[in-house]
């Protein structure tokens, strides 16, 4: 079965860091997929954030650039999000998703992805 499965949110000060993670089963997580993360904040759309493509090109959205780190380990079939300097507006669910060979304008732009139960990071004081 092919599954991605997130992790690693959690309750954190502003200017804290956490690091989530997406353990893929059913299929090698490696650079023949383009993986990236995906932010729904409460009562807004989810929106991508973070992106490899297989090329290895990494990109980031304005909002997080700079201070998320986005990186893939295929022996362990995980991908990570490094997530430092976070802010309240970075409060909400986060997901990851891969999409066989493409780039990361498609992975953003796809609608016909299957969502996980994803992983709550909230930013407070």
């Amino acid at each position: 079965q092919v599954m991605l499965e997130e992790s690693g949110g959690g309750l954190v000060q502003p200017g804290g860091s956490l690091r989530l993670a997406c353990r893929a089963s059913g299929f090698p997580l490696n650079d023949v997929y383009t993986v990236g993360w995906f932010h729904q904040a409460p009562g807004k759309e989810r929106k991508g954030i973070s992106c490899i493509s297989t090329a290895g090109k990494t990109v980031y959205s304005d909002s997080v650039a700079g201070r998320f780190s986005i990186s893939r380990d295929t022996a362990k079939n995980t991908m990570y999000l490094a997530m430092n300097n976070l802010k309240p507006e970075d409060t909400g669910l986060y997901y990851c998703q891969a999409l066989y060979a493409s780039n990361c304008d498609r992975l953003f732009s796809e609608d016909k992805f299957q969502w996980g139960q994803g992983t709550l990071v909230t930013v407070s004081s």
